[in-house]
């Protein structure tokens, strides 16, 4: 599998998965979680969906050099997305700490695009 395919099905894989964790969390964690969980939830929703557009995008981009932003956006959804939904329907601290090192990924992968355009402008 080429390369960009590879992100193609990763972002299809990634796009699935954000849509069907946001609907399990709006039809069944609705009565389950407190208010202030699943606002937490839901943001965890928002930034894989985001992302996962954003990886789709890089993928089918002739533009831009994908694989160093890409990989940091996904290590992103795992980090940042996963660790908020573990901890809002778990409640366990620890998860809650691993997300700024998600974001930290997301703040990378954006950079990455940044440096990729302005080397290619040079």
């Amino acid at each position: 599998m080429n390369n960009k395919k590879f992100w193609i099905v990763i972002s299809a894989v990634s796009g699935f998965s954000a849509v069907a964790i946001g609907a399990f969390g709006a039809h069944g964690l609705k009565e389950k979680l407190t208010a202030e969980m699943l606002e937490v939830y839901k943001t965890g929703v928002l930034y894989h969906l985001v992302h996962t557009v954003v990886l789709l995008s890089l993928a089918l981009s002739e533009k831009i050099k994908t694989n160093v932003p890409s990989i940091f956006f996904l290590a992103g959804i795992i980090l940042f997305s996963f660790s908020l939904y573990i901890y809002s329907t778990s409640g366990i601290r620890f998860f809650a700490m691993i997300t700024p090192f998600g974001g930290v990924s997301f703040l990378i992968g954006w950079l990455m695009i940044i440096v990729s355009v302005m080397r290619k402008n040079s």
